[in-house]
């Protein structure tokens, strides 16, 4: 009987070991506001999956939900992750106004300065200093994009007084100051419904990037495009990649390591590159549609510069109600940026 008892405990082992194995597979929904189309899904997303799958040998699996197939508004997302509908989501910061106030700090224009590379690397760098803003939820990791120009679909804007009394769809709450600063009106919606707000002729155009003008088509109806000189931006949007936090406890040890390899600083650099990168398929179709690009002399780009400067003004002192020092996370936030840049 002895050999029985020992093959029977052999067989339990066994059968305990696979369903051990077995039961350490698990799936993960991401969700998101953009099309299955966009560079986002295809080229961050998509990638990110694909090779936190292929590092776990499978263990991880991941299904996708662009476009808010999962239902619910872009506005929504956050909420989702936080309360566990989603496992991931990709989402902008800006479209849950007042949840990330020291975070808005590199969405600022003059604290952002036109690259999306080392605006992510530093916003990763300094997490710490953020880090109150994403109690509720894991950060996979957060990223801006190159930034804002002026998108028109009425006039041109040449000078600063040309931009006065325009109707502009805004990507945030500071983006929203940028615009008033301009003497323009913003308009806060979703950037999925600017193509129908533009062509209805509900605004004149938007504040936002020109990685963006592919995916929803905005050469179609663009007729104008306005940057400022040397590459510098009216501000940037932020977006986080971030995980329910029972979602990532869950998991094992094992599992846990590799979402945390693919996460952060050690993502940030690859990230930030492939934003800057983005940028080519919005210039690509901007020209093949031949919409004008104007770039702002430096003295009319001295004026939205006046106006940007009010704009960090007004943050730093409505940090001061918010229980956070904004001048010293402004001034933390420009040398992080600087040492990214290097």
């Amino acid at each position: 009987m002895k050999p029985l008892r020992w093959l029977g405990s052999a067989l339990l082992i066994t059968c305990l070991s696979t369903t051990a194995a077995f039961a350490e597979e698990v799936t993960l929904t991401v969700h998101h506001f953009l099309s299955p189309k966009s560079n986002a899904h295809t080229k961050m997303i998509q990638a990110w999956t694909d090779k936190v799958a292929k590092e776990s040998n499978g263990k991880l699996k991941f299904e996708l939900f662009p476009a808010m197939a999962m239902g619910g508004k872009p506005s929504e997302l956050y909420g989702q992750v936080r309360d566990g509908t989603a496992d991931i989501v990709w989402t902008l910061l800006g479209y849950t106004p007042g949840v990330f106030p020291r975070s808005e700090v590199y969405e600022l224009p003059l604290v952002h300065t036109g690259s999306a590379a080392a605006t992510t690397i530093a916003l990763n760098a300094t997490m710490d200093m953020l880090a109150d803003d994403f109690k509720d939820v894991k950060v996979l990791f957060l990223h801006a994009n190159d930034g804002n120009v002026i998108h028109s679909a009425t006039k041109p804007v040449r000078t600063f007084e040309d931009a006065k009394g325009m109707k502009l769809r805004t990507p945030s709450r500071t983006g929203s100051w940028v615009i008033e600063g301009m003497g323009a009106e913003a308009v806060g919606l979703p950037v999925p419904e600017l193509p129908e707000a533009m062509s209805k002729g509900a605004i004149d155009g938007a504040l936002t990037t020109l990685e963006i003008v592919p995916a929803l088509k905005l050469q179609e109806l663009d007729k104008y495009v306005t940057e400022l000189p040397d590459g510098d931006r009216f501000g940037t949007a932020i977006f986080m990649f971030t995980m329910n936090k029972d979602s990532y406890n869950n998991l094992s040890d094992d599992l846990k390591k590799i979402i945390d390899d693919n996460s952060g600083m050690k993502v940030a650099v690859e990230i930030g590159k492939m934003w800057e990168e983005f940028e080519k398929t919005g210039d690509e179709a901007l020209a093949s549609a031949k919409v004008e690009r104007i770039v702002l002399s430096a003295d009319e780009a001295a004026k939205f510069k006046a106006a940007n400067e009010k704009v960090v003004a007004r943050w730093i002192e409505e940090s001061k109600t918010k229980g956070f020092d904004g001048a010293a996370l402004v001034e933390k936030a420009r040398a992080a940026i600087a040492e990214a840049a290097k």
